[in-house]
């Protein structure tokens, strides 16, 4: 699933799903990125969902992970298969792809989403 970049974590950007949320806890190496509407409603993680993602944390197996692909970035689920990773789609097509640890752009680290009343 595509997911759209904010920015730096740290520069404290305005958005309904950031309410109340201390930005501050987060490493200097920690970007945002907002769920775009591949995702849909119905799971996990749904659209206009942030996600703090840090660009330094190595990967694990069962992380979600940021990935740039022909020019978007792209989430994924990470399993570790000996040395290598497999990239698992988190949405869409089920097609996954052989990655290394250079190929990623961050890890997941926090989640934020804003309820409607």
């Amino acid at each position: 699933m595509r997911v759209n970049y904010l920015g730096p974590a740290c520069l404290g950007i305005d958005h309904p799903a950031l309410e109340g949320y201390d930005l501050s806890r987060f490493k200097p190496t920690c970007y945002l990125v907002e769920v775009s509407e591949d995702a849909g409603v119905g799971g996990p993680l749904m659209e206009g969902d942030l996600l703090v993602v840090d660009e330094q944390k190595p990967a694990q197996h069962a992380d979600l992970v940021v990935v740039e692909l022909d020019g978007e970035q792209r989430l994924f689920s990470s399993h570790r298969i000996g040395g290598r990773m497999r990239l698992m789609p988190t949405a869409g097509p089920r097609e996954s792809i052989w990655a290394r640890q250079s190929d990623l752009r961050g890890v997941v680290v926090s989640q934020a989403r804003r309820y409607g009343l």
